[in-house]
């Protein structure tokens, strides 16, 4: 039986296209987070708009009509891809150890998340991958490509269920309550990010990871953002199983034709959810927005299908393959640009940073989103690839796993994505 101690990916047999799928995602993620990055959503919780100059909420459809639910699907693909490749290598060279391993694995990104999420920004996303790696591992691993397709039918069903079941039960005086606590935490969130030290940032983090994991209905909405990384999730599991990212020559006939259905029927759903929240923003459930939440639901999956068929067929055109070298270079270090978009961000608008926090709107926070990635991270990430085969933090995430000698020898550890 062999032991060989498991070690990464070496560079030389990396997957390019993953590679720059990881970097667009990252891009995308710094879109999406901006807003969370640099105002309080709460004062939103009432329905009303915080920015009001039009150009402001013209951004803000946009984001969510393009960007919204679909690149940290595209990284939860990604994880569940990875995780298929990687575990196989593991069980292959060291099949005692592989589950321990890749458990520790697991462990280590679950407490980067958690340290992340509760010092220094609430909207960590590591932490919910390494809860759902762990049920991956010891759980839906086993499940048949039937049956993970049935779970996944599922997951796009719960959200309907229960949004028709907050609109069944949840009171006006309730939503009244849960505005009226929105706007206590806008408060607090504008003395802490706005006003306060790093000490009470840390403080003010921890309080909204309690609040999301502690208050039973602020649980139920997390459930069921957990749900909606599952979905996407087993996707990559199956695209991993069947082998879908070394096939691409054989699979492009397909890939040509479901391009453009991704792209006509999902930004469709996706333009109708967002008109429809925008034209019913008054606070508490109701069955047209259960409908358009049913038209988010199935776009999210469909839209960033659309964006990774089309990035495929791109990356493979010889003409094409040097504009994305900069989603190469940062795709191969997705642990650190991720957490560099933290360090980055929070540093601009807080408080003990240069205090931008609620001067910067929509409109601006979405070109500062890409000048952040093509002008900071893409260099950084450049000028660190021309020395080292990973990310620092990759490197280190690496050694936690397999120890300082087995580290040594890999190349390339398991990603986040």
């Amino acid at each position: 039986m062999n032991s060989t101690p498991p070690t990464g990916l070496p560079a030389s047999e990396r997957i390019a296209t993953l590679d720059v799928l990881r970097g667009f995602a990252l891009m995308g993620i710094l879109i999406m987070n901006m807003p969370g990055f640099s105002y309080s959503g709460w004062h939103e919780s009432d329905g009303s708009h915080y920015w009001p100059l039009q150009i402001d909420q013209m951004a803000e459809q946009v984001r969510d009509a393009l960007f919204s639910g679909k690149f940290n699907s595209l990284f939860s693909v990604l994880f569940g891809l990875g995780f298929t490749i990687q575990f196989a290598r593991m069980q292959q060279q060291d099949p005692l150890h592989a589950d321990r391993l890749y458990l520790r694995r697991l462990l280590v990104l679950f407490l980067v998340g958690v340290l992340h999420a509760c010092v220094f920004w609430f909207g960590d996303v590591l932490h919910v991958y390494a809860l759902l790696g762990i049920v991956l591992l010891f759980g839906l691993r086993r499940v048949s490509d039937r049956g993970l397709v049935l779970i996944m039918v599922g997951c796009i069903v719960y959200p309907l269920v229960a949004s028709l079941l907050r609109v069944a039960f949840v009171t006006k005086e309730f939503v009244a309550s849960r505005v009226a606590m929105g706007k206590g935490f806008a408060l607090t969130n504008d003395a802490a990010f706005g006003a306060g030290s790093f000490l009470d940032t840390a403080r003010e983090n921890l309080r909204i990871v309690m609040f999301e994991y502690g208050d039973l209905y602020s649980l139920w909405g997390t459930f069921g953002w957990y749900v909606s990384m599952t979905l996407t999730m087993l996707l990559g599991v199956l695209a991993g199983r069947r082998r879908w990212a070394t096939r691409i020559p054989e699979l492009m006939p397909q890939i040509k034709r479901l391009t453009w259905v991704m792209l006509v029927v999902g930004l469709a759903l996706s333009t109708t959810s967002t008109l429809i929240w925008e034209a019913n923003r008054t606070p508490g459930p109701s069955l047209i927005k259960t409908f358009a939440g049913l038209c988010y639901n199935v776009s999210r999956p469909m839209l960033m299908v659309f964006y990774v068929l089309l990035i495929v067929q791109l990356f493979h055109r010889p003409s094409w393959k040097p504009l994305f070298k900069p989603f190469e270079l940062t795709g191969r270090m997705p642990l650190t640009n991720y957490l560099m978009q933290t360090a980055l961000c929070t540093t601009l608008f807080y408080a003990w940073g240069f205090g931008l926090w609620a001067k910067v709107g929509p409109a601006a926070g979405l070109a500062l989103s890409v000048a952040l990635f093509f002008c900071i991270q893409v260099p950084l990430s450049w000028w660190w690839l021309k020395s080292h085969d990973r990310g620092p933090l990759e490197a280190l995430w690496s050694r936690l796993t397999y120890g300082p000698r087995k580290a040594k020898r890999s190349t390339e550890g398991i990603r986040p994505a």
